[in-house]
């Protein structure tokens, strides 16, 4: 790693510290662009039924990547939208994918189809790799998610978990903190008995941080400017708690630096997988994020730092 002194707009001089990637361990698509069929009000990329500002990715276009990735020895596959399963080639492109690799689907459960899920639950009877789903589910209850995902979103997106489970599958829930920290295990619990509701009796929890970009601007305001990662951060907890270090995503416009920067004119590495491994400076707000919280993107729970 190394750092660089640059100037602020204010004259100010400070260090952004830049990041090396190691080896890319993980390749992530934005295989459905910004569309969705929700439209959340804490989304980072403001995804909704009207956001087109990225489009959909076909297997054609991934294929080549699934190709470099194995070249460059790349371990495992997420995709994300918007919301995935818009994309009317996803299964498709996810049996594709488990010829390569473990791969992770983030969604958020309300439009699963069985027969979807019985061609993926098939598909896994016969090769060696493995299948996460990751569900948002911002709530306990309907009062309490819908107000954050949009009316009717918590019985729609609890029958998803229900119909995962029926398949086999045991979902990742994410759930993003609209509560104070020392409130988790009290909320921890009631999401637990609500999973039970509909057979999921071994729920994995993922707590998620909000991220003060995109939509979430607008419901709590955005980063400031003491919210920033400085040398001193990073020395202290290292490179890998950063999912820049070892991860990649692509658009239809190129591989980015990460999946949380992604509408950031300066997170575009370029075309190929190979042109986009070079150092990249922690100079936005939401590496102050994942600073606190660990590489946020992954499927891991990585213990917060807020109070250092």
């Amino acid at each position: 790693m190394k750092f660089q002194v640059l100037d602020k707009t204010n004259d100010d001089a400070f260090a952004f510290a830049s990041i090396a990637i190691k080896h890319l361990d993980t390749l992530w698509f934005q295989v459905s662009g910004t569309l969705c069929n929700l439209t959340c009000n804490h989304c980072f990329i403001s995804c909704s039924p009207k956001n087109d500002s990225f489009g959909f990715m076909s297997l054609a276009t991934i294929e080549p990547y699934l190709q470099q990735a194995a070249e460059l020895g790349v371990k495992e596959f997420y995709f994300t939208g918007g919301e995935p399963f818009l994309n009317k080639e996803m299964v498709a492109i996810l049996l594709r994918t488990l010829d390569f690799g473990p791969a992770t689907i983030l969604t958020n459960g309300t439009v699963l189809k069985d027969a979807w899920l019985e061609q993926l639950s098939a598909k896994l009877k016969t090769i060696a790799y493995g299948l996460e789903f990751r569900v948002s589910i911002d709530g306990y209850d309907s009062q309490t998610n819908d107000q954050i995902r949009g009316l009717g979103t918590f019985e729609r997106a609890l029958k998803g978990v229900g119909k995962l489970v029926e398949f086999g599958f045991l979902p990742i829930v994410t759930v993003t903190r609209f509560w104070e920290e020392e409130d988790d295990q009290t909320i921890i619990e009631k999401f637990k008995s609500a999973l039970a509701t509909v057979g999921c009796l071994q729920p994995r929890l993922k707590i998620m941080p909000t991220l003060k970009i995109g939509a979430q601007v607008q419901r709590g305001g955005g980063y400031m400017d003491q919210e920033r990662v400085e040398p001193w951060m990073l020395e202290s907890v290292g490179h890998e708690h950063f999912v820049c270090s070892n991860s990649r995503i692509v658009s239809e416009r190129g591989v980015h630096v990460c999946p949380i920067l992604l509408e950031s004119k300066d997170s575009v590495l370029g075309d190929r997988l190979s042109q986009s491994l070079v150092p990249f400076e922690l100079r936005h707000g939401a590496c102050y994020t994942c600073y606190q919280y660990g590489a946020i993107c992954s499927n891991s729970i990585s213990k917060s730092r807020e109070s250092q």
